[in-house]
């Protein structure tokens, strides 16, 4: 695990060289709504819109995302998926609670944040508002290839989640320069991770679609154990875990890189004379 004074965590390129954290897994303790698939990455709530709350199968490390994208949506609820941390170990809990708000919060060592289809952006120390403040649209990938949060530098690559190509794709997702999905959507990446402070506490920051969210928590032990959680909530009905790389960018990413340069939208993509599965690489991952 990472120490909280290094400048760079999990192998960036100006920090030491760190093993690969271990795949993210689904724990087998989880709400009893939820069905997780035999690989643990995929998690689904086959009934109701509660008893959805999911852990990370291990601890994360310091500056590690625990990241899912949204698969599956059902029309008729109120809410979306909320994301957390837990210094709880899952295995310990006599019941997985039925909600994450209130129920597992009011349980202590919790910290949980309700997505929003707007106004997830937390407001930072001396700012009124966050949105107002915010950048009007993300970094392209082609211009800054790393998400940078307090100490650690991630790659923003697997980060961003992608809409399918349709009849408009060219001009809503022109050149890659900006995301469009909403933070609820299909398809849209959502992650949680810690960064700790010399002093023994850390901040837990989500991030939407490659873009930090700010600091949703402060305080937290980091000494303890923490869990990532997972709230499967009313309009979200499955969501699939996703890795990211948090070294050097990899060979088939800096290929997808270049091609997405030199083309003007998505759907030129097919024009290529490229392998199909190189063509949905590009255009979906």
């Amino acid at each position: 695990m990472a120490a909280a004074s290094e400048p760079v965590g999990l192998g960036g390129p100006r920090g030491p060289a760190r093993p690969e954290p271990p795949p993210t897994r689904f724990h087998q303790v989880h709400g009893s709504n939820i069905r997780v698939d035999p690989s643990g990455t995929r998690a689904t709530r086959v009934e109701s819109f509660a008893h959805g709350v999911c852990f990370s199968r291990e601890p994360l490390a310091p500056g590690q995302v625990f990241l899912v994208e949204i698969e599956e949506k059902e029309l008729g609820w109120c809410g979306h998926l909320r994301l957390g941390l837990t210094a709880l170990d899952p295995a310990s809990l006599a019941s997985v609670p039925e909600f994450s708000l209130p129920d597992l919060v009011s349980l202590g060592h919790s910290w949980v944040f309700a997505i929003t289809r707007h106004h997830n952006r937390v407001p930072r120390e001396g700012q009124a508002d966050a949105e107002s403040a915010a950048p009007s649209r993300p970094q392209a990938l082609l211009v800054e290839p790393y998400l940078r949060i307090e100490q650690f530098r991630i790659p923003r690559d697997r980060l961003v989640g992608r809409s399918r190509p349709g009849l408009y794709s060219h001009l809503l997702d022109q050149l890659y320069e900006q995301n469009v999905l909403p933070p609820t959507a299909r398809r849209s990446r959502l992650g949680v991770l810690f960064c700790p402070h010399e002093d023994g506490t850390a901040d837990m920051h989500i991030i939407i679609n490659g873009e930090d969210m700010g600091p949703s928590a402060r305080g937290l032990p980091c000494a303890q154990p923490l869990y990532a959680v997972v709230d499967v909530f009313a309009s979200t009905k499955s969501v699939r875990l996703v890795q990211l790389e948090y070294g050097l960018p990899s060979l088939q990413t800096l290929c997808r890189l270049v091609i997405q340069k030199s083309v003007v939208h998505r759907l030129a993509i097919d024009g290529l004379h490229l392998p199909k599965g190189l063509k949905d690489f590009c255009k979906y991952e």
